[in-house]
Order: C-alpha cells, then sequence, then structure tokens
C-alpha cells in the first residue's frame, strides 16, 4: 500500500457564508477551480455537504462549542493538533497562542505526530529575516503554524529556500519581498505556485501551505480587496488542479474561523468553516469530521 500524499491549504478567516454578493465574496466573484470540485456548487450556509467519487465538502464547526468570536490562537491549535484548545483554556484567544495553547501545540501537533510516524513533511511557507528579528524580540508573537513546525523539531523556510524554488511566499506570488528588499526572488503566477505545491507533494507526503491575507481583507471591510483575495486563490488551485493526480494525492482545504464570508462586519463570525477534501481519499473524511479539531486526527488516520 503506498503512503498517502497529502496537500493541506488553510485559508485563515474563510467561514460559510449567506448566499448575498453584497457581503460575500464568493457570490461577487467568479471561482471557476472551486466550481470545478464542487460540480458547480459555491459554499453557502443552507449547502451541508456535497460528496462525489473525488470531492467532499462538508461546514464544519469553528465555535467549538465556546461563548463569543472564534480567534486564529485557539482555532488553528485546535486544527493542528486536534483539540479543543478553546474549551481547554475556557475562552477564544488569540491572535497568537500564548503560553497553555504553546503546551498543547509541542505535545501533539501534527507535524510531530507525522513525523514520529517516518512521514516525510514539509511546511511550504517562507518566512523574511524581519520576521525572525521580531520574534526574537516579542516571544510571544509566533503565530500557531510556525511555533507548530519549529517545536517539531524544523527550521523555518527563509529567503534562501525561497530563491531556489524550495519553497512559496506567504503573499502566493512572492511580490512582496520586492517590497522588503528582495528584487531577486522569482514572481510566480497563482498558477504557477498552484503547480509548485503539487512538485512538492510529489517529495513529501505531507504539504501544509497557509495564507493569512484573507482575514487581512476580512477585517478590512473592502469587497475589492476580498475579490482580488479570492481570485488569486482561485487561480492557485486551479494551478494545483492541472498537475493534480487526484487518484493518488489528496487535498484538504480548510479554516479557523469566519471572518472574510461577511464583509458586512469587521469582526470574526460563528459561521462554520468550510472543508472541501478533493482527490483520491476523499471518502475517508465523508461524515466524520464535525468540528475544526477532527481534521488533524482524521488526517493522521490516513497514515
Amino acid at each position: 500500500m503506498k503512503t498517502p500524499k497529502v496537500l493541506m491549504l488553510f485559508f485563515d478567516g474563510v467561514g460559510v457564508g449567506k448566499k448575498d454578493q453584497s457581503r460575500n465574496p464568493f457570490y461577487a466573484c467568479k471561482i471557476p477551480a472551486v466550481e470545478k470540485m464542487l460540480d458547480g456548487n459555491i459554499p453557502h450556509l443552507r449547502l451541508k455537504s456535497y460528496f462525489s467519487d473525488s470531492t467532499f465538502y462538508s461546514p464544519i464547526n469553528a465555535t467549538l462549542g465556546i461563548e463569543g468570536l472564534p480567534q486564529s490562537g485557539t482555532g488553528q491549535t485546535a486544527l493542528l493538533c486536534g483539540m479543543n484548545a478553546s474549551k481547554f483554556i475556557g475562552k477564544h484567544f488569540g491572535p497568537y497562542p500564548y503560553s497553555t495553547l504553546r503546551i498543547i501545540l509541542e505535545g501533539k501537533n501534527i507535524f510531530k505526530l507525522l513525523h514520529q510516524k517516518r512521514k516525510s513533511i514539509f511546511y511550504v511557507n517562507a518566512y523574511p529575516p524581519r520576521y525572525f528579528e521580531y520574534v526574537a524580540a516579542h516571544q510571544t508573537r509566533h503565530t500557531a503554524t510556525a511555533l507548530a513546525w519549529e517545536m517539531s523539531g524544523f527550521k523555518l523556510n527563509d529567503f534562501k529556500q525561497l530563491q531556489a524554488g524550495e519553497a512559496l511566499s506567504a503573499d502566493i506570488t512572492g511580490e512582496k519581498w520586492n517590497a522588503l528588499g528582495f528584487p531577486a526572488v522569482p514572481i510566480l503566477s497563482p498558477k504557477e505556485a498552484g503547480h509548485r505545491l503539487v512538485k512538492f507533494l510529489e517529495k513529501y507526503d505531507f504539504v501544509f501551505y497557509e495564507y493569512f491575507y484573507t482575514d487581512h481583507a476580512g477585517h478590512s471591510q473592502s469587497m475589492e480587496k476580498a475579490k482580488e483575495e479570492l481570485t488569486k486563490i482561485d487561480e492557485l488551485l486551479s494551478g494545483v488542479i492541472e498537475s493534480f493526480d487526484k487518484k493518488q494525492m489528496t487535498m484538504i482545504i480548510t479554516s479557523d474561523h469566519g471572518n472574510f464570508e461577511d464583509l458586512s462586519v469587521k469582526t470574526h463570525t460563528r459561521n462554520p468553516v468550510p472543508l472541501i477534501v478533493y482527490g483520491k481519499d476523499a471518502a475517508h473524511f465523508a461524515g466524520k469530521l464535525k468540528n475544526i479539531a477532527h481534521v488533524a486526527p482524521a488526517i493522521v488516520s490516513l497514515y
């Protein structure tokens, strides 16, 4: 039996909203790649689930039974560790994980669990020097994913890996690196970035990429900015699908909390988040996941 090949794409702050083009970018923007995966469907609150030979879709709970608005610190910890972090500390907390959440991240994050199973894993994102400088001066400002990766014994990608084509920029294309003083970083189209993700998947068993500009766009309440982000993401997905072997590979798309799907509010929302599983092991996830804390255990159980 071949080892599963799983690409996990985490889009920060993307919930499932109403079918309303005035406030939900998913209904104000053309997203052909998403529609292709879902056979013409676009996630909305009344679409409870969808399953075909190669795709499973379901909205999953991000509130985790706790009052208030979900936050990234607890949401991402739950997503990465398979534990209800909000319930454990009695509240939603974020954006960054604090001391108690760090204990959870260090103990049972998905990177560590897969590494213990002797699977080859890769966290794609590259970080600029100013991130490392900032974290060195503000230890509590580490993102959950970066923290989990380092706690698992791995180093974060930097400028050198990105320049060599061995990582991917947090903005997908690499354009923002020029503004940081790195003109030598090759600029990719979103579709080319999608092709690169599949190349990584050919080398590793589990590949993780996160994109947080969706959360920024949601907080901005700008429909134009949100449409730009969604178009970029859809083109990235188009590139993945073009070079993706869905008989051998699986792509998982999800988030930590709602925000982007409802631009009528500046805050996060209590909406569910989408879970889209595309490819070989879509059936493995069908009907099993009710909330974001169920994602990591379901992935680990594949191996």
